[in-house]
């Protein structure tokens, strides 16, 4: 009797219950599923792609050996606003480096300081007459683009170059770098020229280590393959150089940017203008090494990276001179930092369909919940998928640095949190509040130079 009072329960039990809502909102949330997971798919096949030319294409040094030539005449931007812990570091290592000094003009931009930098690069343009050029900026609009720009108009003013080429003030250049990003501008079709970034302070924390396989893989694997390939390197804001000409022909620096290197890039793309990535042009440079300077600094390169893609993705697509490899991988760069809020999406609507759906709901999202986690943590990031990090640590010999590669699913999550935030603040908040753009510096951790050094 017991058996047959169960039986029925049992049944019903093991029949699959209609959904809690409608059937077309689950077919839109099944849909809309399946549609990440394929666009994930795809941004993993990319870095598939990147790292195995990387590993198995011979690499050839393009430029590399050029040491003895007519070398133009360059205007090198030291961009710095309040950076009296870093800035001599830099000027010293310019005036150091091999270029030609009757052909070479270091111009420190000091950008609205407040405090010592001034005065700093006042000593050194005392000590080292002729040999800066300092530009003080006191007014203006705000941000690094306004400020190259005005930079830019005294260079033209003056015809003090051909060339300029731009560090930010907590880099340090070898010797050898200034010549090495101007050495491909021997061939006319180049417009922009970018290098190799190096922390110079990986050792100090976790952060600082993980961020330093970011930019190993991100630099090693991801820029140089896309060179290799014919697809989109991009120019990266410092430690590269412009041809004057170019960025005329494209229309200069547009000031109301937050990412003035990718919009340069992107316009330098669609005028026909080389960017030329040189792998063996390193520079050393200052990473955070707090996650809460880490998080707001990936979101200010969110939003004005998504205020490109929403500038140039129409024009790349239907690019007249762009081969299909410019045109498609030029749109999957202009999409990368919407990937992350794409992705938390597709969280939600798996555990919508799996809560909330029928028996094939519940097994439907658990599957392509379990591929998006799978092609998140191997496809995603600030500049760099796990396995091209993987490729860099073994083409660098830094075999050991692999161990860390599971703590990068830390950097990763805090990643996506700070990319969608500010997406969501670039979609609606800047909007709805009318916000203008604003720069949020990152902070810089090397103590300054005491005031007599200094003086």
């Amino acid at each position: 009797m017991a058996a047959a009072l169960l039986t029925p329960a049992l049944a019903a039990a093991a029949t699959p219950q209609a959904g809690l809502l409608p059937e077309p909102f689950l077919l839109v949330c099944r849909t809309l599923l399946l549609f990440i997971v394929v666009l994930l798919m795809v941004y993993t096949a990319r870095h598939y792609a990147f790292t195995l030319n990387r590993l198995f294409t011979r690499q050839n040094p393009l430029y590399a050996n050029i040491e003895h030539a007519e070398w133009p005449r360059v205007t090198v931007f030291i961009a710095a606003h309040n950076e009296e812990a870093v800035i001599a570091g830099c000027i010293e290592s310019l005036l150091r480096c091999s270029y030609p000094s009757d052909r070479l003009t270091i111009m420190p931009v000091n950008d609205r300081s407040t405090d010592r930098t001034r005065e700093i690069i006042d000593s050194y343009v005392e000590r080292y007459p002729g040999r800066l050029r300092p530009f003080h900026r006191t007014g203006g609009q705000p941000g690094k683009a306004a400020a190259l720009k005005d930079a830019t108009d005294i260079v033209q003013r003056e015809n003090l170059a051909d060339i300029i080429v731009i560090f930010d003030a907590d880099y340090l250049p070898s010797r050898q770098l200034v010549k090495q990003l101007v050495a491909p501008f021997f061939d006319p079709e180049v417009g922009a020229v970018m290098g190799r970034v190096v922390p110079q302070n990986a050792g100090v924390n976790l952060l600082t280590r993980l961020l330093d396989l970011e930019r190993a893989g991100g630099y090693q694997v991801d820029q140089q393959a896309r060179f290799n390939m014919g697809a989109v390197p991009q120019y990266g804001g410092t430690v590269g150089g412009i041809r004057l000409t170019a960025l005329d022909e494209v229309g200069g620096w547009h000031p109301d940017v937050l990412a003035e290197d990718t919009d340069l890039t992107y316009r330098l793309l669609l005028a026909n203008w080389r960017t030329v990535y040189l792998g063996h042009a390193e520079c050393y440079e200052e990473v955070p090494e707090s996650w809460a300077v880490r998080f707001r600094q990936i979101g200010r390169w969110a939003k004005g990276h998504n205020q490109a893609m929403a500038r140039y993705a129409r024009h790349v697509l239907f690019g007249r001179h762009l081969s299909l490899t410019e045109r498609l991988d030029g749109l999957a760069l202009l999409g990368v930092f919407m990937m992350s809020p794409i992705l938390m999406l597709g969280w939600l609507l798996a555990i919508i369909v799996a809560v909330t759906g029928s028996g094939f709901d519940t097994r439907y999202a658990m599957t392509l919940g379990f591929l998006m986690a799978t092609a998140a943590g191997v496809c995603l990031g600030n500049f760099a998928a796990f396995f091209e990090v993987a490729a860099a640590v073994h083409l660098d010999k830094h075999q050991r640095r692999i161990r860390l590669l599971p703590f990068m699913l830390t950097g990763f999550l805090v990643s996506t949190v700070a990319i969608t935030k500010s997406t969501l603040d670039w979609l609606l908040l800047d909007r709805l509040f009318k916000r203008s753009f604003t720069w949020d510096k990152t902070v810089r951790y090397r103590k300054p130079e005491s005031k007599g050094h200094n003086a």
